[in-house]
């Protein structure tokens, strides 16, 4: 790594999916990861099961509590591991079965609360420290359904927090330009999930990969940029 101290890494909603095979990945390429998950005993079950592949640590992580996030970024400043390695991948679909007209308002508040706004306080809670040390890496779970370009009627809430999320990837990366932060939103496709069923065509490896390659950029790689197998895709 570029610097002595171990580069650390947190991922939100850690315990199971993309999120649970990406702290894997990250704990096997040398990171310190700080795995997130709202129900604090799960995370560390999980993190039990990944000893074996590096240093990973659980921590309760409610991405719609602010002061909990800033407490924790708070608490790792201390410990001399500040978060160098943002991957904000806590979502929730609540929405598939309807249509806009029908969508229930306290749905699309519970979706925006969790994925968009719950993305944009980490990022208050952890870019600054990235951005003093002149180091860090923001990774956006999005998804194909919130590209606008291709844009139907599918879980609208869902598909319009993903495109949300995009638009704060674009806003956070103008925001660290020139202080070597990389921030980037990632497609992973339909992924084998609780959320996305046994009937999905991709594994977890497979939706983890590019979100741990945009992780682990080199100083001058791409930011503000939306991505799918590793190649940028339209908004």
């Amino acid at each position: 790594m570029a610097e002595d101290r171990k580069r650390t890494a947190l991922v939100t909603g850690g315990n199971r999916g993309i999120g649970m095979e990406t702290c894997r990945q990250l704990a096997r390429r040398g990171y310190r990861v700080v795995l997130g998950a709202r129900d604090l005993a799960r995370g560390e079950a999980a993190a039990r099961g990944l000893s074996a592949e590096g240093e990973v640590i659980a921590r309760r992580v409610d991405v719609t509590d602010l002061a909990g996030m800033q407490a924790l970024a708070a608490g790792l400043e201390r410990e001399g591991h500040g978060v160098d390695v943002l991957v904000n991948n806590a979502a929730v679909l609540l929405d598939e079965e309807v249509n806009v007209l029908e969508v229930d308002l306290d749905t699309a508040r519970q979706t925006f609360e969790t994925n968009l706004l719950g993305a944009l306080a980490a990022c208050r809670a952890f870019v600054p420290g990235m951005i003093a040390r002149r180091y860090g890496r923001v990774v956006n779970v999005s998804s194909g359904a919130g590209q606008l370009v291709g844009m139907e009627g599918y879980a609208p809430a869902y598909s319009m927090s993903k495109a949300a999320l995009n638009a704060l990837t674009r806003q956070v990366a103008n925001a660290g330009r020139g202080r070597n932060l990389l921030v980037n939103s990632v497609d992973p496709g339909w992924v084998r999930t609780d959320m996305g069923g046994s009937g999905a065509p991709r594994s977890v490896q497979q939706g983890a990969d590019t979100v741990v390659w945009l992780a682990t950029l080199p100083d001058g790689g791409p930011t503000g940029g939306f991505f799918h197998d590793r190649r940028p895709i339209e908004w």
